[in-house]
């Protein structure tokens, strides 16, 4: 498995290189796991994106438009709430808790305008059905301090984490 590891981080390494990609030391970790790659054009007007491995392939539109196609908030929230799901069982783990097999969280990201400033603004809608308020708060604290998806976002947009 480690030898798996070395070799996908070697490739990932190398292909940033021949790429002419420009990186610092500071900002290459030793310990990528992996690298989601993607190719975009046109933006969220039309657009479209495409993964490296050909497993995502969407069509881009603007929010609320009737075009068809997905935007980034959508594809934000979709990211945050796998990650943060990840998280949960990691903490439940570290714990000893079973954690629900119909766990679900609902995310919710605002695209939001003030004064002609675009930002953005989340929620976590956390359903642990079956466990206690004080063990279910546990697992999503301990869950939004280790999902790098909560990493990001903390200090930088308003989040609010609801258990449902």
């Amino acid at each position: 498995m480690t030898q798996q590891k070395n070799n996908f981080k070697n490739k990932t390494m190398e292909n940033n290189q021949a790429s002419g990609s420009a990186t610092t030391t500071a900002a290459v970790s030793q310990n990528v796991l992996y690298t989601g790659k993607t190719h975009t054009t046109g933006g969220r007007d039309g657009g479209s994106s495409r993964s490296a491995d050909g497993n995502l392939n969407i069509k881009l539109s603007i929010p609320g438009s009737e075009a068809i196609g997905t935007n980034p908030e959508q594809l934000f929230a979709a990211g945050w709430s796998a990650c943060f799901i990840g998280a949960m069982k990691i903490a439940a783990g570290q714990m000893k808790v079973r954690i629900p097999a119909d766990v679900a969280v609902d995310a919710e990201v605002d695209l939001c305008n003030t004064d002609g400033a675009y930002f953005l603004q989340a929620r976590l809608n956390v359903s642990l059905p079956g466990l206690s308020t004080e063990v279910a708060r546990a697992l999503v604290d301990a869950a939004h301090q280790t999902c790098p998806y909560s990493k990001l976002t903390r200090g930088n947009i308003n989040v609010q984490i609801n258990l449902i």
